[in-house]
């Protein structure tokens, strides 16, 4: 889906704060304006909108997924390639919200016990093949409790024990992330200590999924906005959006 088409979903800047959580590349056909337009709008309302680094913001999985290939027909060359996965380097890993929802791409890491422990990470350099800041990144929530071995090959999974433990111990309600596809835009797991959100509709043009964005109010009450991929050249009519309250944290 066109990146414009979720703006206009969840609202226009810069009357509407936005929080992404990584992954602008190698998800489509439109890698090179999805990240042009999402620093743009960076450079242009940097109060406004907050960019997470995802675990394909890094140099040797765009080699391997398409962002690399897309950069080098549209701009002759590697170039501008090297310009944006430099770029990705500076991306923050994680962000909090009203210190109570600790957001990022993946999930939680065995070497990360305390938020301070994440502010201290070097963010600055390539995502490395394991470590903490590749946890942040790569990591997924299980059904099984304790850590686990990610089936990806980076990163760990982790239990309802972990999750809790974590919230519990920096004063957090939720763990808020992306990484896996979920059918219906998003899921809770762990008993509501975490939620995946997942903003692709019909992921890879194949899935099917619906995708969701979640929405904070300054009450800290958070609502879904369901919807799914948009009629080819067509607007997104307004009953296509489907929200979905919840409660308070």
């Amino acid at each position: 889906m066109p990146s414009q088409e979720l703006f206009r979903i969840g609202g226009p800047l810069p009357e509407t704060n936005y929080l992404f959580l990584g992954d602008y590349v190698d998800r489509g056909y439109y890698s090179v304006k999805t990240v042009s337009l999402m620093f743009l709008y960076k450079v242009r309302f940097k109060e406004r909108i907050t960019i997470l680094r995802g675990n394909h913001e890094s140099r040797q999985i765009t080699q391997v997924y398409g962002f690399f290939d897309e950069c080098v027909r549209a701009y002759r060359g590697p170039q501008v390639w090297k310009l944006f996965t430099d770029s990705f380097d500076y991306l923050p890993v994680t962000a909090v919200i009203e210190n109570q929802i600790i957001c990022m791409h993946g999930g939680i890491s065995p070497s990360l016990d305390s938020l301070d422990n994440i502010r201290q990470l070097d963010r600055i350099q390539e995502v490395p093949h394991e470590g903490p800041m590749c946890d942040l990144l790569w990591s997924d929530p299980d059904d099984r409790c304790g850590w686990g071995i990610s089936p990806r090959g980076a990163g760990y999974t982790f239990g309802q024990d972990i999750s809790e433990q974590f919230n519990h111990a920096n004063g957090l309600k939720l763990i808020a992330r992306a990484h896996q596809l979920v059918m219906e835009g998003y899921n809770w797991c762990h008993d509501r200590h975490v939620v995946t959100i997942f903003s692709a509709p019909n992921y890879c043009y194949r899935c099917g999924n619906q995708a969701a964005v979640m929405e904070i109010d300054e009450h800290l009450k958070y609502t879904y906005l369901q919807f799914d991929p948009p009629p080819v050249q067509k607007e997104i009519p307004a009953e296509g959006v489907k929200r979905t309250p919840d409660y308070f944290l």
